[in-house]
């Protein structure tokens, strides 16, 4: 069979040298060391600046490299895998829930959230924000919005935000009976409040992972739950918890 025309291109220059900035970091680099500047890299290998950022951005994405403001590039410890339970049913908040409530408001979501929630275009729902750490670093938030159907009996809840208000929220959201869930995993950029959040840069590589409750036959409450790609894998199972591994040679089950 002959060469197809994709086949005939060759590798781009920038995927080459984040090859041989891969062998270099596991040769002359340790964990959270810090990375000559970009003048000095460019100099050594013999590239333009512009081909080195692509280099190492891609190792960014890769979870090889991380950028810190007012530190620079780093080289970045192991992936935690973060486990998915896809036999976990059961509703934001319960027992054993690793996540920690933070804040809880109420405005008119984004047009996607409504349109997904199936509430009116200036109905306002109670979006209850989360974080969540392992071993002191905070490596994922979430925004839970539920609409006010959803949660009807909070007029007795004093509390117009703050943790209190959240904990109430999810407390009335139990109630309901949960019929099931649905979850999906895509790459994406972090925005700017989850990038303050989380110690990144505006635009780095996240994990985001949006899952629809379902009950009384419609999406009771959606979560948009963001993780820091470039220290967290997600493996997925039948476990009836998240649980956070640390062992950087366990394999995604």
């Amino acid at each position: 069979m002959g060469t197809t025309q994709l086949e005939s291109v060759p590798e781009p220059k920038y995927w080459h040298l984040k090859t041989v900035l891969s062998e270099a970091l596991d040769s002359e680099f340790s964990v959270g060391e810090i990375l000559p500047n970009e003048r000095d890299l460019a100099a050594r290998f013999g590239v333009a600046r512009a081909t080195l950022r692509q280099a190492l951005e891609q190792l960014e994405l890769e979870g090889r490299l991380q950028r810190r403001r007012g530190v620079g590039t780093t080289v970045a410890p192991p992936r935690v895998g973060v486990a998915v339970g896809t036999a976990q049913h059961v509703w934001p908040g319960a027992a054993d829930d690793a996540w920690q409530p933070v804040d809880c408001a109420r405005a008119v979501p984004p047009a996607a959230v409504a349109a997904a929630l199936e509430t009116g275009a200036d109905e306002t729902v109670h979006t209850v924000r989360r974080s969540r750490t392992s071993h002191g670093q905070l490596v994922a938030t979430e925004l839970l919005h539920i609409p006010a159907a959803s949660v009807p009996d909070l007029s007795a809840i004093d509390a117009p935000s703050g943790p209190a208000r959240a904990r109430a929220v999810l407390r009335e959201l139990q109630r309901l009976e949960l019929e099931g869930q649905d979850r999906a995993v895509e790459l994406g950029s972090a925005r700017a409040d989850d990038a303050r959040e989380l110690d990144r840069l505006p635009g780095a590589p996240v994990l985001v992972v949006t899952t629809r409750f379902f009950a009384q036959g419609r999406t009771a409450a959606l979560s948009v739950a963001t993780y820091r790609a470039d220290t967290c894998r997600l493996t997925f199972g039948d476990t009836a918890g998240v649980e956070i591994h640390h062992d950087p040679e366990r394999q995604a089950s």
